[in-house]
């Protein structure tokens, strides 16, 4: 864990690189220290059909969700959601700064109990 969901607008597709955004929310969440490289995955979907504010078709709306198993101290929590969302707000200024953007963010826990895993990937990994 964790995983990095990013939901948005169809509206959005044009002017933001989405791998890009995957890939700078994948490298911070590994630069944070609090989510091991093995379990980190961030994907991206496009809403096609979404009614935002006043209606007007030119809002767009790019919402993270961060999914992640329970035991992390709060400030661990706290302090990796202010750098991811500062990753993401830096990565999308320039479309910020041009068109009306809503950018949210939550990180939630995931009960262990509840949520059984397996993966393989860390035998796979190259060291260094």
């Amino acid at each position: 864990m964790p995983h990095i969901a990013i939901d948005y607008s169809a509206n959005l597709e044009d002017l933001v690189d989405m791998p890009g955004l995957c890939e700078v929310l994948r490298t911070t969440g590994i630069a944070t220290g609090v989510f091991p490289v093995a379990g980190i995955r961030v994907r991206a979907f496009r809403a096609d059909h979404v009614a935002i504010a006043d209606g007007d078709p030119r809002h767009g709306y790019l919402d993270i969700s961060v999914r992640l198993r329970g035991g992390r101290s709060f400030e661990a929590k706290k302090a990796a959601t202010e750098r991811l969302f500062a990753a993401a707000r830096d990565f999308l200024a320039p479309v910020i700064a041009t068109h009306p953007v809503a950018l949210s963010m939550e990180m939630r826990d995931i009960d262990p109990a509840l949520s059984p895993k397996l993966n393989t990937i860390r035998d796979h990994l190259k060291d260094g």
